[in-house]
C-alpha cells in the first residue's frame, strides 16, 4: 500500500513538471559553456549548486570552474598542452580526456586518482585530428554519480585541414555545442543517481531554446547521458549533413534525416537554415523508433529503469531562426578530407572479446548487469599486453540481448563490420565508440574494428576499454590493457639512482637532479605530513623546477619513480 502511494505521488510530480515545462512559450534560453584556449588550462572541480529547475530549491551539483559542467577547451593539433586539475570536491575523482591519443599516465582513467585538495598536472602533445572530444570523471564505481552531478566538458581540436574548409566557426553563434543528457528531479529539485532521467537537458538547460542565424549552422553534438541513446532528427523532417565522427572529419558530408547517437559518441552536423528567417524548428529525439534493447527504447513504467521519456519522442532543442550574420556560410562543402584508413591486411592479430549477461557470475550483480570476457573488472589485472607498433583487429561477440556502446582508450579506430555489414557512411571514419547491437534471437552479434597502437608504451599504467553506459561501467563492464615495448628491457638490478633536491628549505621552486643523466622521473608525488597528496606530476619536466608556490609552510615528502627501473625513492623537504 505504501509503495502504491509513493508511485502515485511520483506520477503526480511528473505530470506537474511536464505540464509546467510544456506550457506554451515556456522555453529557457540554452546556456553555452564558456571557452578556454591556449596551451595552459586551469580546471578546478568543486561541489556547488545551480538553479536548474526554474522554481523552487537549487540543485546540489558539481562543476568544473563553475556550477555545472565545465568550459569548452580549444586546442591545436601539434601543440603541447598542460592541464592543472585541482580537486576541490569532497571525494576523490579522476579526469579522463575522452578520445585523446596520449600516454596512459596522462589518460585520467581509474588509475590516476586525484584525492581532495590535490592538483594533478598531466600534459601531452595533441596528435588528434580536428573534431569534438570531451573530458569527464572516470573514478571506478563512482563514474555514474560524478557525471550525474555535472562534471564534464568539451575539448575541441583544430587543425590545418579543417581550418582550410569553409565551415561555421563562430562559437555560440553558428558553431554551437550541444551536450545531450537527461536527469531525474525529485520534489526538492535534487537529482537521484539513476540511469534514466524524466527530463531532457541540453547544455544543462531544461526545455531549451536557442536563436540561430538563417545560414549554414554547425552543431557539435555529444551524447553525455548516463545511458540513453538519442535518435536525432528535426521536426520538419529536413535533412542534415554529418561532417565528423568521434575522431575527425569524414571524407565528405553524409546527408541523413535521422541518426542514433549512443552514450559517449560525438558528431558534428551542418544544418542549412538559409532563407528561413522568422521560422522555427525543433531538434528532437525520435526514440519511439528505437528497439526495446537499445538504451532509451525501453518502456519501463516503474522500477529502477522507469522514466517518463522511455520509448517516446521528445524535444531536445527549440530553434528560432533569425537573420543571417555578416560573412555567412550558405553552402555545405562537397568534400572534406581524404582519410587514410587502416589496412586489414596489416593486422598482426585478431583479439576476440565477448559481451554477455551476468547470469551465474558470483558477486552482487543483478540480472540487468553485463560483463566483458566473462569476468568482472579487476583493477589489478591486465587482460592484454599489446606490443608497441601492433595493428590489431578487435572482434567483439555479444550474446547479450541489450546493445552496448563500446569505448577504448588510447586509439581511434576504423569499424570493419557490424554483423557482417560494412559500416554506414557516417561511421566509416575515425571512431572511439562503437555500438555493439544485442543478439537477434539465438544469433550473437559480432562487431569488428581495427586500430594501430603506434606509441605510448608503458607497462605500469594501463589503458581501459569498457561499455560507455556509466552504470554498466561502474558495475564492472570494463577491462584494461598495457602497451609494451619488447625492446625496452629494464635493468632489474638498477635500484639506486642518486638524486639531489634543492633548495631545501624551498619557497617557490623545488629542483630535482639525477646524478646519472640517463635517468629521469616517470612520476613524482608530493605529500604533506599527514600523508595527503598535494601534487601529482606524471613524467615531469624538471629543467625549470617544480612549482611549489601553492604549498603552505611545512614539511613534505617527495616520492620519485625513476623511469627505466620504475623504482621509487623518497626524500623530505621543507617549505617556508
Amino acid at each position: 500500500m505504501k509503495s502504491s502511494k509513493m508511485n502515485l505521488q511520483r506520477i503526480a510530480i511528473l505530470i506537474l513538471i511536464f505540464l509546467c515545462q510544456n506550457a506554451k512559450g515556456q522555453y529557457n534560453t540554452m546556456w553555452i559553456p564558456d571557452t578556454l584556449s591556449g596551451t595552459q588550462f586551469n580546471l578546478t572541480l568543486q561541489d556547488t549548486f545551480a538553479q536548474i529547475v526554474n522554481t523552487g530549491q537549487q540543485t546540489i551539483t558539481s562543476g568544473i570552474n563553475g556550477k555545472f559542467w565545465g568550459p569548452t577547451l580549444f586546442v591545436n593539433k601539434g601543440d603541447v598542452i598542460h592541464m592543472n586539475v585541482t580537486n576541490k570536491l569532497n571525494d576523490s575523482t579522476t579526469l579522463h580526456w575522452h578520445g585523446m591519443h596520449l600516454p596512459a599516465v596522462m589518460d585520467g582513467g581509474p588509475h590516476q586518482v586525484i584525492p581532495p585538495n590535490t592538483t594533478w598536472q598531466p600534459y601531452w602533445t595533441v596528435k588528434n585530428e580536428a573534431a569534438t572530444y570531451w573530458y569527464h570523471p572516470h573514478l571506478h564505481e563512482m563514474t555514474e554519480e560524478q557525471i550525474t552531478k555535472g562534471l564534464g566538458g568539451l575539448l575541441i581540436v583544430r587543425d590545418a585541414i579543417e581550418g582550410a574548409l569553409a565551415l561555421p566557426r563562430k562559437y555560440g553563434i553558428d558553431d554551437i555545442p550541444l551536450v545531450l543528457t537527461d536527469r531525474d528531479f525529485n520534489s526538492s529539485n535534487q537529482m537521484p543517481i539513476v540511469p534514466y532521467g524524466d527530463s531532457m537537458l541540453t547544455n544543462m538547460t531544461l526545455r531549451a531554446q536557442y536563436n540561430v542565424p538563417a545560414q549554414v549552422v554547425r552543431f557539435r553534438i555529444l551524447n553525455a547521458a548516463i545511458e540513453r541513446s538519442y535518435n536525432l532528427g528535426f521536426s520538419d523532417g529536413r535533412s542534415f549533413s554529418i561532417i565528423t565522427s568521434d575522431g575527425g572529419l569524414l571524407n565528405a558530408p553524409v546527408s541523413v534525416t535521422k541518426y542514433v547517437l549512443h552514450a559517449g559518441e560525438r558528431i558534428e552536423i551542418l544544418v542549412n537554415c538559409t532563407g528561413q528567417n522568422g521560422t522555427s524548428v525543433d531538434l528532437k529525439a525520435y526514440n519511439s523508433l528505437l528497439g526495446g534493447f537499445i538504451a532509451g527504447g525501453e518502456n519501463f513504467a516503474n522500477g529502477p529503469f522507469g522514466n517518463f521519456l522511455g520509448h517516446k519522442d521528445f524535444n531536445i532543442l527549440h530553434l528560432n531562426i533569425t537573420g543571417p550574420t555578416s560573412n555567412a556560410i550558405s553552402t555545405i562543402p562537397a568534400t572534406l578530407t581524404t582519410n587514410t584508413l587502416l589496412n586489414i591486411a596489416d593486422a598482426n592479430i585478431t583479439r576476440k572479446l565477448t559481451i554477455s549477461d551476468s547470469s551465474g557470475v558470483p558477486g552482487i550483480l543483478g540480472p540487468n548487469a553485463f560483463i566483458l570476457n566473462h569476468k568482472l573488472f579487476n583493477i589489478h589485472f591486465n587482460e592484454y599486453q599489446v606490443p608497441l607498433g601492433n595493428t590489431e583487429i578487435w572482434e567483439i561477440t555479444s550474446s547479450s540481448v541489450f546493445g552496448h556502446p563500446f569505448h577504448i582508450h588510447d586509439v581511434e579506430f576504423n569499424i570493419i563490420s557490424v554483423n557482417g555489414l560494412a559500416p554506414a557512411a557516417a561511421q566509416a571514419g575515425w571512431k572511439d565508440v562503437v555500438f555493439i547491437p544485442g543478439k537477434t534471437g539465438a544469433t550473437n552479434s559480432v562487431v569488428k574494428f581495427i586500430a594501430k597502437f603506434d606509441d605510448f608504451a608503458d607497462d605500469l599504467h594501463p589503458f581501459m576499454y569498457h561499455c560507455h553506459i556509466s552504470l554498466h561501467e561502474d558495475e564492472g563492464m570494463m577491462g584494461q590493457f598495457v602497451v609494451t615495448n619488447p625492446s625496452d628491457i629494464n635493468d632489474i638490478d638498477k635500484i639506486d639512482f642518486p638524486i639531489s633536491i634543492y633548495p631545501n628549505p624551498a619557497k617557490d621552486k623545488l629542483f630535482v637532479r639525477f646524478e646519472n643523466p640517463s635517468q629521469s622521473a616517470y612520476y613524482i608525488n608530493i605529500t604533506d605530513v599527514l600523508g595527503r597528496k598535494k601534487l601529482m606530476l606524471p613524467v615531469p619536466d624538471l629543467q625549470n623546477g617544480i612549482d611549489i608556490s601553492n604549498l603552505s609552510k611545512g614539511v613534505y615528502t617527495i616520492s620519485i619513480i625513476e623511469n627505466s627501473s620504475k623504482k621509487t625513492i623518497t626524500k623530505s623537504f621543507v617549505t617556508y
